[in-house]
């Protein structure tokens, strides 16, 4: 970074899974990873965080002590917007997504050891998609959002017009404002998508794992997340036909959860942001 120039760090989420110098362990880092992100994060002029937890968390596993922006993320202004459901309208048309549907998205984090070799990582999709189809397919379709790491993993072969894989898809808000239901797993997907208080499944097969071995989580998900932790595709279904049921009996969290994580998202991040960076006026 040359001297004049001012780096703002927009970073992607709120994060569950433990990061950077809060990792005990990295079984697919590229040799020196702590070193490389202590040398990045001395570059930053403002880090952009969405709620008080966040704030905290990156000033731990960052070491990071510069300007905090506290306006939540730009990239989510648009689940904010007064006319989201044209918006979205105009979406599902652009990607063909059936009107007389609903919509189901799929969107699961990788694993930290299913890797080829350094940086190359690789996926098997655990959630059955035939009896998906068999159960489902006559009221939703299901969107398929996987992290970019193992974007091209993903086969759907069969299951064209109902499985749509739209992981290369520019800007998966998107995909959010179109979806009616979110599954996820350990992703920060679930902290956006609660911008729209919509409901949410966690399928988390392989939690044990994921949280003792590969990663560790910064707080409890079975007594914090706004919705079910789901073990077997069968159980998947089962939340999904019975989706108001699940959403009555999670509101109360789903509350308290909206107000700890999305609290400060209103719609007006970047121009807060723009205001105090780039003018100079302090919101």
């Amino acid at each position: 970074k040359r001297d004049e120039q001012v780096f703002l760090e927009t970073w992607h989420g709120t994060p569950l899974k433990r990061l950077a110098f809060d990792m005990e362990d990295n079984f697919s880092a590229a040799p020196g990873y702590k070193k490389q992100i202590y040398g990045l994060t001395r570059k930053w002029d403002y880090l952009v965080s969405a709620n008080a937890f966040s704030t905290e968390r990156f000033r731990s596993c960052f070491m990071y002590n510069g300007k905090m922006l506290e306006y939540g993320y730009p990239r989510n202004d648009i689940l904010h917007r007064p006319d989201r459901e044209e918006l979205a309208a105009s979406i599902r048309k652009k990607l063909n997504i059936p009107a007389d549907k609903k919509t189901i998205l799929y969107a699961p984090t990788w694993r930290d050891d299913e890797f080829y070799e350094a940086g190359q990582y690789k996926f098997t999709l655990k959630l059955d998609l035939p009896k998906m189809k068999a159960a489902l397919g006559d009221e939703y379709v299901i969107l398929l959002r996987t992290h970019y790491y193992i974007a091209d993993r993903l086969d759907v072969t069969g299951m064209e017009g109902f499985a749509y894989n739209l992981s290369k898809y520019d800007d998966i808000a998107d995909i959010y404002l179109i979806s009616d239901i979110c599954v996820t797993d350990y992703s920060s997907v679930f902290f956006d998508y609660a911008n729209l208080k919509r409901p949410m499944l966690f399928y988390t097969y392989d939690i044990d794992k994921y949280r003792d071995m590969l990663r560790g989580f910064y707080f409890d998900m079975e007594s914090t997340v706004p919705g079910p932790l789901l073990y077997t595709t069968e159980e998947v279904i089962s939340a999904i036909k019975d989706i108001d049921a699940v959403s009555a009996r999670f509101a109360q969290r789903y509350d308290e959860f909206y107000e700890r994580f999305c609290g400060w998202e209103d719609g007006h991040a970047s121009e807060n942001i723009v205001k105090e960076v780039i003018l100079g006026q302090k919101n």
